[in-house]
């Protein structure tokens, strides 16, 4: 089978990511990996006007990685958008800048879309696709539970709720507080319990008529709970795929994580100083889901939305 190499860009609304990669059919070996901090939804979610600051250095930062792809000789290049684009009442503001920088089209996706996307990129790992599982991707403006086993779907949708729209909701103190955690911790809760909980449990319930249902995280979040687990400096996809972390390893984390000020976070290893901030709300969502349903492990996966997203392009720039 021929094999064909392809790039994605990811604008997000924390970072920009990208994926270089060698595709064979349904399979995906990375060649290269980058990501930036841009922070795109700063100041976005009073307005939902995407900031002129953060549009900029987006764009810069999708024009280096484009450029990183064809040196690399990538045969096509994709840029996809998510939440904070998909919500802006500006987005052409940003894919304008992008244009205009890069020289790429930007498809700004929906939550369905960015979902499946997901759920796909994940089970091209073979040992996940296995089992039924419940797949959890927490980005910066928005979150995506999708249940499934194998290729085969039972329940998919994205939740507006974020690390970055989290913490512009619930600013915290340095260190933060007691309280301030409770009053986080409990709006996360209430809302899962009173949205997602009557939406996912039925699928659950079938899902755990195919075996045990297993809890996979993919996302930022997950890779750098690991990381600190590791005490990994850098970014290591095998080190870091299929990692478990256990209920109360994320609780322990969660709670030292969150009695600790900004420039003690920025010293732990395996933790990107730039994430110092987000990684709060990132480990309140998990623990919030594994406590609520039940789970007593989460499985990392490095994979997700731009595997899949790797897999489907057409020839061209």
């Amino acid at each position: 089978m021929e094999t064909v190499r392809r790039a994605v860009i990811d604008v997000g609304t924390n970072s920009v990511k990208l994926l270089i990669a060698d595709v064979a059919g349904g399979e995906v070996r990375p060649v290269h990996e980058e990501s930036r901090q841009t922070r795109l939804g700063k100041g976005f979610y009073e307005t939902h006007r995407l900031q002129p600051e953060p549009i900029a250095r987006t764009a810069e930062a999708v024009w280096e990685f484009t450029e990183i792809a064809r040196e690399k000789h990538s045969g096509s290049i994709r840029v996809i958008a998510t939440s904070a684009a998909r919500d802006a009442v500006n987005p052409r503001d940003l894919t304008s800048a992008i244009e205009r920088a890069a020289g790429l089209k930007v498809e700004i996706i929906s939550g369905a879309s960015e979902a499946d996307l997901a759920f796909r990129g994940v089970a091209t790992d073979t040992e996940l696709s296995k089992n039924p599982l419940l797949l959890l991707d927490v980005g910066g403006g928005s979150t995506e539970f999708i249940s499934g086993h194998g290729l085969k779907k039972s329940f998919a949708h994205s939740f507006p709720l974020g690390t970055v729209r989290l913490l512009e909701q619930f600013p915290v103190s340095d260190p933060p507080t007691r309280a301030e955690f409770i009053r986080c911790h409990d709006w996360v809760t209430n809302l899962f319990q009173s949205e997602v909980v009557p939406l996912l449990q039925p699928a659950l319930q079938h899902e755990k008529k195919c075996g045990l249902v297993r809890l996979v995280g993919t996302g930022g979040t997950t890779s750098i709970l690991a990381r600190i687990e590791k005490k990994l400096d850098r970014f290591d996809r095998e080190k870091i795929d299929s990692t478990v972390l256990s209920l109360e390893q994320v609780l322990f984390q969660q709670k030292n994580l969150w009695r600790m000020p900004l420039a003690e976070r920025k010293l732990i290893p395996g933790l990107p100083r730039l994430r110092a901030d987000v990684i709060l709300t990132g480990v309140l969502i998990y623990g919030a889901v594994m406590e609520i349903f039940g789970f007593k492990h989460l499985c990392v996966s490095t994979r997700g939305l731009r595997f899949a997203a790797v897999m489907d392009q057409r020839p061209g720039r």
